[in-house]
């Protein structure tokens, strides 16, 4: 692929496993990366979040956690299909969740080439600080399912292959280690809150964000 990359992690630092975004970007910001790829800490910060994305990014890859009924520390990959630009989101400068940070570019006329998001289940979303075991456990894999994303994405060209074998390349990674069990699911509406106040999260079904690949990191 050539062009824009944006990876956006998100979450708040006082409510435990809810900093699972913050980490990760925190992690893959050390690491060097392909060009024109951008990682960035918006933490609680959404709206400036859908403003970046009204730039133009060929691919925007969210990193968030949310409960999504598996084992705490689970991680998924999922395909984001932006709502129509008619759908009015519920904006809240305290607390956007992924959907409405979508829902709020589509309507500003803003529409990524391409929309993941990379999400853990949490363990433990109340306050405090510091992840919980499982959920700091999953870090590493949640950095190498960014990473390899973001190598397949390059590996296109721009000829759009890259884009499509990107999660298919992270679900073979994960795949590929025996202690961690993967399990495929079907589309789940994820709301999930990237701000601070109350914090609220909850998973249901026929959403907008469907399972690409997901893997439970082993105890090794």
């Amino acid at each position: 692929m050539t062009g824009r990359i944006l990876v956006a992690g998100v979450g708040n630092v006082f409510l435990r496993d809810d900093a699972f975004g913050v980490e990760v970007v925190r992690l893959l910001a050390e690491r060097p990366q392909p060009p024109g790829v951008q990682i960035r800490d918006y933490g609680i910060r959404g709206v400036h979040l859908v403003y970046e994305l009204l730039n133009g990014y060929d691919l925007f890859v969210l990193v968030d956690a949310a409960p999504r009924g598996e084992a705490p520390g689970t991680v998924a990959v999922l395909e984001v299909d932006l709502p129509s630009a008619d759908a009015q989101p519920v904006i809240d400068a305290h607390s956007l969740t992924p959907d409405a940070i979508f829902g709020l570019l589509s309507s500003l006329g803003g529409h990524p080439g391409r929309s993941l998001v990379v999400a853990c289940e949490p363990a433990d979303v109340d306050a405090g600080m510091g992840l919980s075991e499982p959920v700091r456990a999953a870090l590493p894999h949640a950095v190498r399912a960014v990473e390899e994303i973001l190598a397949a994405a390059a590996a296109g060209d721009g000829d759009g292959d890259g884009e499509q074998a990107a999660g298919q390349e992270c679900m073979a990674d994960l795949a590929r280690h025996p202690d961690e069990p993967t399990q495929e699911g079907g589309a789940q509406d994820a709301e999930q809150s990237d701000q601070g106040g109350p914090h609220r999260r909850a998973a249901g079904g026929g959403g907008r964000f469907t399972t690409g690949h997901q893997a439970v990191p082993g105890n090794s």
